[in-house]
């Protein structure tokens, strides 16, 4: 452990990374609170170790905050990185000589323990190349001097190395797992027959009626028993209600051959036997039809002859069901607080069903920060609060060993059938002072977490594990090019189906009109999405009686430029937010129930662009997006889904790439978060570059979706210009199959403080901005 440590510290020593770190803290400062972070802090004690110095310095009581749940939380905590200087870093000035990095080792009472590596920096990639630095000499004389006026030194926290810790101790946790051959190898091992489990005949019949056929083959893929199960959930599949069926299997589930000895299995029978041979078996088997019962004979001897019971315990007959009998526990784990919590109010609203096809909320446990308002009455504060106060009052039977926050926290997990965490809290202390692991782990959005986050809950020790998640969408986000060019944003969902490891392919989508889904399944599933049945009803809409407004449309805005923010590396492209907002207010004048959040959104690949449309939404509407539409990056909008996305593509230009656009996981995410419409603005000719762009602009122009738009846009958006466009209208069509609809004339457009925004308090989807993750980065 010490190693990785002093890696990590020796290279947050390294010029570059102070560099991008200072470069951070600039930026903190000028939003006004990177100065009030500092803290003042005197040193009590100072040992070494190893080569490690371990101050321990003073923590005041004042300092613990309270995080979103109200509960009290530590403002520093173990495994958080801390920058110590014995001046304060100001702005604009020249850089203290006296600094270094420390980290929390442990909190107690009123003083933190710190390790520190002082023995020089990394001034290289090697690890090895480790030099003195008389910067950090002047830190270990400072902190090891002796002063009758104390040793005081200011300190800032950076950030949490917890993550970066667990993954770590999870990658050395390999070589002590029953299938650490498989993770190596990822090959498929063969499961012999015997060891497959089976569902009651209640439950089965339940399954065919509520899971298509590709949702129950995933199920089955689970009862084989294989260490490894992976499960491919392509946008709008039952990705989750495939998972709440895999939860009543293995929770109901029995060993196939425990199905024979509780005559679940045909018994075989022999020839049929005469009538004085099947007397003379019951004279044998039932002889007091004949006489008295010669049990009855026996009496008893010192009060126990052996038929009697001697207690009344023996009176009461056991009690022992199927579902606790055979119960397994299961740990479900996803990357990040949201994806979690959608699986807890699933199950917590929806239940699971048992052997006897009965719905039933099982015993769960939500473990971790940040749980969302509607579960967290089974988070696991709530759940030690409650438990507390019945053992208070005496309530409580669950039999805790001990009513410190350690026992208690360890008697929930016990109760729980089903715990669920994050995959980095997975590795906490908590479920290592537990000391038990799970027999089942299950990994949503298992292709969204690199494969040491994905390593990190195994480690708590498991003997099936199940990767649901879709590589054809977002992946990790990993910011370092170098990591990424060793692999390290691979997940382990994806090296395995690399590798020609077995997949299960949900293929019936329920969300989106079969013309969304047309290109999406050609483009990234070979072809084998097919639509529910009644996926096209559900998804026509009113507005679709124009084709600009159909299912799926391409507006080519070849007039467009690109230009980039000073000192951003993001893009922006001022025409396409200009010709976004008209659409969007022509949809919603024409269609006023689009007046929510829940219906529309618009996306874009760029963080900057949709700062952009945010700011002139408000400028030009005098209304604030939150609550009305959502403006929200690929990264935020994952997983949600909406009537229509307006997706603006940014880039524009005669001759550069289309930078990380190319990234076709984005364009799959993008465009499949619409039930009724997808309406793509961009530049054709900058897109067709790329080749999966080229082939989404070929599909729209085959499909006569594919507009050319001219300046002034609101010419194109005009009343006559749209009732041109109406369907079994005629158009006049290019010779290039492209709509040609530059040559309309129009009226003025109307004041945008006509729009007549819905206010706030109508939204009814609850899921907008507020919830959604901005996150992701941009690389060009």
């Amino acid at each position: 452990m010490s190693t990785i440590i002093s890696l990590l510290l020796s290279r947050f020593c390294w010029k570059k990374s102070r560099l991008r770190l200072f470069r951070g803290m600039t930026t903190k400062m000028h939003l006004g609170f990177a100065v009030a972070d500092w803290k003042f802090r005197a040193i009590m004690d100072c040992s070494e170790v190893n080569g490690f110095h371990f101050p321990e310095i003073v923590y005041l009581r004042d300092e613990d905050i309270k995080d979103e749940d109200g509960e009290k939380a530590e403002f520093l905590s173990p495994n958080d990185l801390l920058l110590l200087s014995k001046e304060k870093f100001q702005e604009n000035a020249k850089l203290p000589t006296t600094y270094a990095f420390a980290l929390v080792e442990s909190r107690q009472h009123s003083k933190l323990r710190l390790r520190m590596y002082l023995a020089g920096e990394v001034t290289h990639k090697g690890v090895e190349a480790i030099v003195s630095s008389p910067r950090l000499l002047k830190v270990r004389s400072h902190i090891t001097s002796s002063s009758k006026d104390g040793i005081y030194i200011y300190s800032l926290k950076i950030c949490s190395l917890s993550t970066i810790i667990r993954e770590y101790i999870a990658l050395w946790s390999i070589s002590s797992l029953p299938f650490r051959d498989m993770i190596l190898a990822a090959a498929d091992k063969n499961t012999g027959e015997d060891q497959a489990w089976k569902i009651s005949r209640s439950l089965q019949d339940y399954m065919r009626e509520n899971l298509n056929e590709s949702q129950q083959a995933a199920v089955q893929a689970g009862l084989s028993r294989k260490p490894f199960v992976l499960i491919q959930g392509p946008p709008g599949t039952g990705k989750t209600q495939t998972i709440l069926g895999l939860l009543s299997a293995i929770l109901h589930a029995t060993p196939a051959r425990m199905h024979s000895k509780v005559g679940l299995i045909e018994t075989r029978q022999g020839s049929e036997l005469p009538v004085r041979e099947k007397y003379d078996h019951w004279n044998q088997a039932s002889p007091w039809l004949n006489g008295i019962n010669p049990r009855d004979n026996i009496m008893p001897v010192n009060g126990d002859d052996g038929f009697f019971p001697t207690s009344g315990n023996e009176l009461k007959p056991e009690v022992v069901k199927s579902n606790r009998k055979y119960r397994v526990r299961v740990l479900v784990c996803a990357p990040s607080n949201s994806a979690l919590d959608e699986i807890v109010l699933r199950v917590q609203n929806t239940g699971v069903r048992d052997e006897n096809d009965h719905p039933y909320t099982p015993k769960i446990v939500r473990i971790g920060l940040k749980p969302h308002p509607s579960i967290k009455a089974v988070s696991m504060k709530e759940l030690v609060e409650q438990k507390k106060n019945n053992m208070n009052t005496g309530k409580d039977k669950s039999g805790a060993s001990g009513t410190d926050l350690d026992s208690i926290r360890s008697a929930i997990l016990d109760e729980s059938v089903i715990v669920f965490s994050t995959l980095s809290f997975s590795g906490s202390s908590l479920f290592s002072k537990w000391n038990r692991g799970f027999d089942v782990v299950i990994i949503d959005e298992a292709a969204q977490a690199v494969e040491l986050a994905t390593l990190v809950p195994l480690a708590n020790g498991c003997k099936q594990v199940f990767l649901v998640g879709d590589p054809e969408q977002l992946p990790a986000t990993v910011i370092s090019t170098t990591a990424k060019k060793f692999g390290y944003d691979k997940s382990l969902f994806k090296r395995f189906q690399t590798a020609g490891y077995p997949v299960t392919m949900l293929k019936i989508q329920y969300r989106m009109h079969p013309e969304i889904r047309s290109f999406p399944s050609k483009e990234f599933y070979a072809e084998s999405l097919e639509d529910a049945p009644d996926v096209k009803l559900r998804t026509a809409r009113a507005w679709h009686a124009y084709h600009c407004y159909g299912p799926f449309c391409f507006f080519d805005l070849h007039e467009g430029k690109e230009s980039q923010p000073p000192g951003s590396g993001s893009w922006v492209n001022v025409d396409e937010a200009e010709f976004v907002l008209l659409l969007y207010h022509k949809l919603v004048i024409s269609y006023p129930e689009l007046k929510s959040n829940s219906q529309v959104a618009i996306i874009s690949p760029y963080s900057q662009q949709v700062k952009l449309l945010q700011e002139k939404f408000k400028d030009t509407f005098g209304l604030d997006p939150s609550g009305i539409v959502d403006i929200t990056s690929v990264d935020g909008c994952q997983g949600r889904e909406k009537d229509i996305a307006i997706f603006s593509c940014v880039r524009a230009s005669e001759n550069r790439s289309i930078g990380f656009l190319s990234d076709c996981r984005r364009m799959n995410v993008g465009i499949t978060r619409a039930r009724a419409s997808i309406l793509v603005v961009g530049s054709a000719s900058t897109l067709k570059r790329d080749e999966h762009w080229n082939n989404l602009v070929e599909s729209a122009r085959k499909r006569d979706c594919l507009y050319k738009v001219s300046k002034p846009y609101t010419s194109f958006l005009s009343d006559e210009s749209i009732e041109s466009m109406r369907v079994g209208s005629e158009s006049a069509v290019g010779p290039t199959g492209e709509r040609d609809e530059s040559g309309a004339n129009a009226p003025p457009e109307p004041n945008a403080g006509d729009a007549d925004q819905a206010p706030a308090d109508d939204n009814e989807f609850g899921d907008g901005d507020e919830d959604m993750y901005e996150g992701g980065f941009e690389e060009d």
